[in-house]
């Protein structure tokens, strides 16, 4: 179903860039003619067809919802260097403060995503597009700040914080910060 929809939204895409960057410049320049261009057609059915691929997909979808209990949880994969977002680390002394480390990104979802979200709102659920790309920007920036501690020779690192913000459109940057710090 989500190969679907991404099809769909692909075609809309496709209908509506060329529907934009040829058939406007085409109407302004050849406006005496009355026949509207076979490509022209074929870009407006793909814009149209497309946006009700992507409306037929999300609806029953959301027919066929799963609940929260149903779906599985994402297992962060073992790491050397512990995480944690207390001051503190049970059962241990941290040693030595070695500094501030962090992970950044920014990251967006093309328009055919953007499009399945805007009639997802529509409609109402979960925008599972956005909820995926903050996921990957968690991750992303995360691994990025563990291998600032690696790289400091960090045991663990903790007081973690995750910040987020809207760059633009549907751009969002990513920030997580935290204390590298060595443990007895």
């Amino acid at each position: 179903m989500k190969t679907i929809r991404q099809i769909g939204s692909l075609v809309f895409v496709l209908g509506l860039f060329v529907s934009v960057f040829a058939g406007i410049p085409w109407t302004v320049m050849v406006s005496d003619r009355s026949v509207v261009p076979w490509w022209l057609r074929v870009a407006i059915f793909c814009l149209l067809g497309g946006i009700l691929v992507v409306l037929v997909t999300l609806a029953l979808e959301r027919k066929k919802k799963t609940t929260p209990a149903e779906g599985t949880a994402d297992v962060e994969p073992d790491r050397s260097i512990l995480l944690l977002n207390s001051d503190q680390v049970p059962g241990r002394q941290v040693t030595e403060v070695l500094g501030l480390v962090q992970g950044h990104t920014v990251f967006a979802i093309w328009l055919g995503k953007d499009l399945s979200a805007l009639i997802r709102l529509i409609l109402g659920g979960e925008l599972t597009e956005y909820t995926e790309m903050m996921g990957s920007a968690r991750s992303t920036a995360t691994d990025r700040m563990l291998e600032q501690a690696a790289k400091q020779g960090a045991d663990a690192v903790i007081n973690v914080r995750y910040m987020t913000t809207s760059v633009v459109g549907t751009a969002a940057e990513l920030l997580v910060y935290g204390t590298a710090v060595k443990l007895s």
